[in-house]
C-alpha cells in the first residue's frame, strides 16, 4: 500500500493505518532528526532516535491533518521535531535563568548566544514572520528542517516552483537580518 493512501486513512481515523506507516516512514524520519539535532552545536538534548520517538507520540495524540503526500508528512513531522526541540530549549532557558546568580560583565568570558538562545531566536524570528508572512514561514521549514525541494514544496503548497524560489530567498534574507541583530 502506498504511504500517502496510508496517511490518508491515518488522517480519517485508522489507527491500524498509523501503526502500519510508521516502520515505513521511520528511517526518512530518523535523516530529518539527525538534521534538526545537527544544529544544536552544544549539549543535544535528544538523540535522534528520542527525538523520533516523541516526534510520533505527539502525532501519535494529535489530531492529524488531511496528509496530501508524504513529502507533506513529512514536513509536518519535521515542525514538530523542530517545536520539541524548541519547547526543550525553553524549559532549559528557564531553568538556567531561575539558577542565575549575579555575575559581572567583565567576568563573561563570550558574549555570542548559546545554542538554546540561538535556537530560540530563531523560533521567535519564524513567529514574528508567520504574523505576516506565513508562506515565508511555511517554506523555511518545509525547506531547512523538512529538507523538502522547491518541487516538492511547489507541489504540497500548489504553487509555481519559480514562487517558491523567490519566496524562499525572500524568507531567507529576513530571517538572516533578524538573526544578525
Amino acid at each position: 500500500m502506498e504511504i500517502t493512501e496510508l496517511l490518508q486513512r491515518v488522517h480519517a481515523g485508522d489507527e491500524q493505518a498509523l501503526h502500519t506507516v510508521i516502520p515505513l516512514v521511520y528511517d526518512e524520519l530518523k535523516k530529518l532528526a539527525a538534521g534538526h539535532l545537527k544544529r544544536e552545536v552544544k549539549a543535544r538534548p535528544l538523540d535522534t532516535t528520542a527525538l523520533v520517538h516523541e516526534a510520533f507520540l505527539r502525532l501519535a495524540h494529535g489530531q492529524h491533518p488531511s496528509y496530501e503526500s508524504r513529502s507533506h508528512f513529512y514536513g509536518i513531522a519535521s515542525r514538530l521535531m523542530r517545536q520539541i526541540l524548541v519547547d526543550m530549549a525553553r524549559s532549559r532557558s528557564r531553568e538556567k535563568r531561575s539558577a542565575m546568580q549575579e555575575v559581572r560583565l567583565a567576568e563573561i568570558p563570550d558574549l555570542g548566544r548559546e545554542p538554546d538562545e540561538s535556537l530560540l531566536a530563531m523560533d521567535e524570528a519564524l513567529e514574528r514572520l508567520g504574523r505576516t508572512e506565513p508562506l515565508k514561514v511555511q517554506l523555511i521549514e518545509m525547506r531547512y528542517f523538512g529538507g523538502m525541494t522547491a518541487d516538492e514544496s511547489a507541489t504540497v503548497l500548489g504553487i509555481s516552483v519559480h514562487t517558491v524560489r523567490r519566496e524562499l530567498r525572500l524568507a531567507q534574507a529576513w530571517l538572516h537580518k533578524e538573526m544578525a541583530v
